[in-house]
C-alpha cells in the first residue's frame, strides 16, 4: 500500500489525504515531524517537505499537486474532469487554493522562526493582503458543490481548515458565502471532514 508522509496541520496533506479519500484510494497514512528531519522524509523528499508519497515500488512523489495528479491517474480521472475547460477550472481553483496557502505559511513561519523583534510587518501585510484579495475574489463567486467534486474544491477546503486553525476569527470577516460554503462542504462530505487541518 502506498505510504502518505503527512502533518495533519499541513492543507497541502489534508488536500492530498482528502483525494485519496475522495478517490477510493488507501493510503498508509504515517505523521512526520518536519522540523526533526526524520529520516524516513529526509530519504523520500530531500527538501524535506510534505506530504510525499512513497510508492508501492519505493519511488515517492512530492508536491501536493503532483500528488494529485498521480491520485487522478490512477483513480481514473476521479480528482479532474476530462473535459479540458471543467479541468482547468479545476487546476486554476487548486493553484489559488494552494497560493493561498504558500501567503499563510509564510506569515506562520515569519512569526514562528524569527525573534519578536526581527518580525517583519511589512511582510507580514504584503501576504495578508493577497490572502484577503484572493478570498474575496473567492467569497464574490464560490465554487459550485456538485455531487462529483473536484481537486479544486478539495483544495480549497483545506485552505479554509487552514486558516481556520491559524488564523480563525481574522479570514471569516465579510466572508459568509465562502464560510457557508465551507459548512456545506462539510455536510455533504462528511468523510472527509476528519483530514481538514487540525
Amino acid at each position: 500500500m502506498p505510504k502518505l508522509l503527512y502533518a495533519s496541520a499541513s492543507p497541502y496533506s489534508s488536500k492530498v489525504r482528502m483525494a485519496a479519500a475522495y478517490a477510493g484510494i488507501a493510503l498508509h497514512e504515517v505523521p512526520v515531524k518536519t522540523e526533526d528531519r526524520p529520516a524516513e522524509l529526509i530519504g523520500a523528499n530531500p527538501l524535506g517537505k510534505i506530504p510525499v508519497l512513497v510508492l508501492d515500488d519505493g519511488r515517492s512523489v512530492h508536491d501536493s499537486r503532483a500528488i494529485t495528479q498521480h491520485l487522478n491517474r490512477i483513480s481514473k480521472n476521479v480528482l479532474f474532469p476530462r473535459n479540458p475547460d471543467k479541468r482547468l477550472e479545476a487546476e486554476v481553483l487548486e493553484a489559488l487554493a494552494d497560493g493561498i496557502c504558500d501567503c499563510a505559511l509564510s506569515m506562520v513561519y515569519e512569526r514562528r522562526t524569527r525573534p519578536e523583534e526581527m518580525v517583519y510587518q511589512p511582510w507580514l501585510d504584503r501576504q495578508w493582503a493577497k490572502i484577503t484579495a484572493a478570498l474575496d475574489l473567492l467569497n464574490a463567486n464560490p465554487p459550485k458543490l456538485p455531487k462529483k467534486i473536484t481537486a479544486g474544491q478539495l483544495a480549497l477546503r483545506a485552505c479554509l481548515g487552514y486558516l481556520s486553525l491559524r488564523f480563525g476569527g481574522r479570514w471569516e470577516k465579510g466572508r459568509g458565502r465562502l464560510t457557508r460554503w465551507a459548512a456545506r462542504f462539510d455536510e455533504k462530505f462528511p468523510e472527509l471532514k476528519s483530514a481538514v487541518p487540525a
